[in-house]
C-alpha cells in the first residue's frame, strides 16, 4: 500500500517547507512529484544553512531531505518564455499542480487556475498559502512564524502570562502541521475526480490550520469567563500537569478520569496512604484542596530522579509521559519500534535519520528515498514528455532549463 498514489503525477512549484513537505508525503505513497526549481539557485531552503538556520550532517542537509525526499527535480527558469512553456508542457500531463506562490504572482506568470485549466481541464489545482486567497491581505508575504504562530493565536495562547515576550515557535512548526491538511485535501480531490470526473481547486492556509489547531480555544471564546491562561493561574485538577523531578526533569500527568486512576496512581508512586486522606477522597475534595495535593505530589516527585520515575510509572497503567527532548524522541524505542524514523545513507556513506510518513498502511511505514539535487532529473523528465535531445540542448543554451 505504500504505492497508493502510483500513477499520479504532481507538479510542484513551491519553496521552503509547507507545500514541499506536503508533496513529499504524497511522494512517500507513490506519487511522481516533479519539483520545479530555478536552474541555478534551486529552492531557497537549500541555502538556509549558509545563513546559520540550517544544519548539515556531512554532505547531507537533513531538512532538505525531510521535506523533499522521493521527488524528481526539474531545473526550469519560468521567467523565460521557453522555460514557462516547458513548465506548461509538464502541467499538461499532470494530475495535480501544487504551489506556494501567491495568487497575484501566479496570475502574472500565467499560472492561474483558469489559465492552467485551458491546458489541462482535469488538473487538480492545490494552493498552500499564508492568509487565504480572498480578502485584502491575500497577497501578503507569509511564513508560518507570522501567519500560523503569531497571527493564528498559537504563540499567545501557549505562552504563560508572566513572560515578558511571546514564545518563539520551533522551525517549520506550522508548516508541517499545514502540510498534512494540504496532503489530505489533494488526496480528497483525487478521490472526488475518480468518482465524478470533476477537478477541484484545493486551498489550505497557515491561518486556517492555526484556527483548526486552536479550535478548542477559539470556540470557547464566546464564553465571557474563557481564560486561555487559566492553567497557569493555579491548579484545578492536580492529576493534570507536570511535576519536576530531583534532577530537574519533568513528568507529565494527564488523568482526566481522576476517579478511575486515583487508586492506581497512589499505588504506583508508593503513596497508598493518600487514599485514606479525607482531603483527597474524591474529585470534589481534590479540587477543593488542589494546592495542597500539588504540593504533596511535587515533594514526592522532587525526591527522586527522572530515571526512577520513568521506570516506576512504566509499571502503572495510567496516562503519563516523560517530558522528552527532540533527541530523546529520535531515540525513543517506541518510535523506533513503529518505524516513525527511517535511516538513509548518502553517497559519501553518511547515514542520517528522517521522520517517516505518519500515515501507515497494513502496519508498515512507507519506504523513503533521498531528495534530489537541483535539476537532477531535468533531462529524464523532458524526454518523457516527448522532447528530443536537440530541443533539450536548445533550452539549455538559452538558460531556460538546467
Amino acid at each position: 500500500m505504500s504505492n497508493v498514489f502510483e500513477g499520479v503525477r504532481i507538479v510542484e512549484l513551491a519553496q521552503w517547507v509547507f507545500v514541499p513537505s506536503s508533496a513529499a508525503l504524497l511522494a512517500d505513497l507513490g506519487a511522481d512529484v516533479l519539483k520545479i526549481e530555478h536552474p541555478k539557485t534551486g529552492d531557497p531552503a537549500r541555502g538556509l544553512h549558509t545563513q546559520g538556520f540550517g544544519v548539515n550532517l556531512g554532505s547531507v542537509d537533513p531538512r532538505i531531505q525531510q521535506n523533499n525526499r522521493g521527488k524528481r527535480s526539474v531545473g526550469i527558469d519560468i521567467k523565460k518564455p521557453d522555460g514557462l512553456e516547458t513548465l506548461l508542457r509538464l502541467i499538461e500531463g499532470a494530475d495535480v499542480f501544487v504551489t506556494s506562490f501567491r495568487p497575484g504572482s501566479l496570475a502574472r506568470l500565467g499560472l492561474s487556475v483558469e489559465q492552467l485549466r485551458e491546458r489541462n481541464p482535469r488538473l487538480i489545482y492545490a494552493r498552500g498559502h499564508g492568509l487565504g486567497v480572498r480578502g485584502p491581505q491575500a497577497n501578503l508575504p507569509s511564513y508560518d512564524a507570522t501567519a500560523f504562530w503569531a497571527r493564528g493565536g498559537i504563540g499567545h495562547t501557549v505562552a504563560p502570562p508572566d513572560l515578558d515576550r511571546p514564545l518563539t515557535q520551533r522551525p517549520a512548526f506550522g508548516d508541517h502541521t499545514s502540510a498534512m491538511n494540504l496532503a489530505f485535501g489533494i488526496a480528497s480531490a483525487l478521490f472526488r475526480r475518480s468518482n465524478s470526473g470533476e477537478a477541484s481547486v484545493v486551498d489550505v492556509s497557515l491561518l486556517s490550520t492555526a484556527s483548526w489547531v486552536l479550535s478548542a480555544d477559539i470556540v470557547s471564546c464566546g464564553n465571557k469567563d474563557y481564560d486561555p491562561h487559566a492553567v497557569y493561574r493555579g491548579p484545578t485538577n492536580p492529576l493534570v500537569g507536570t511535576y519536576e523531578t530531583k534532577d530537574g526533569r519533568h513528568i507529565s500527568l494527564v488523568m482526566l478520569q481522576a476517579e478511575r486512576h486515583w487508586d492506581l496512581f497512589c499505588q504506583g508512586i508508593g503513596r497508598p496512604d493518600l487514599l485514606e486522606d479525607a482531603r483527597f477522597a474524591d474529585t470534589a475534595a481534590r479540587h477543593e484542596n488542589a494546592a495542597v495535593l500539588v504540593g504533596v505530589l511535587q515533594a514526592e516527585f522532587g525526591a527522586r530522579t527522572y530515571a526512577h520515575w520513568r521506570e516506576q510509572l512504566a509499571t502503572v497503567e495510567i496516562p503519563w509521559a516523560p517530558v522528552q527532548s527532540a533527541r530523546e524522541v529520535r531515540d525513543d524505542p517506541q518510535a523506533r519500534a513503529n518505524g516513525y524514523l527511517t535511516t538513509l545513507e548518502a553517497p559519501d556513506g553518511t547515514s542520517y535519520d528522517l521522520v517517516s510518513n505518519p500515515c501507515q498502511f497494513d502496519e508498515q511505514p512507507p519506504a523513503l528515498t533521498p531528495a534530489p539535487e537541483v535539476g537532477a532529473h531535468t533531462e529524464e523528465v523532458l524526454l518523457e514528455t516527448g522532447l528530443d535531445w536537440e530541443e533539450i540542448s536548445r533550452l539549455k543554451a538559452e538558460g531556460a532549463i538546467t
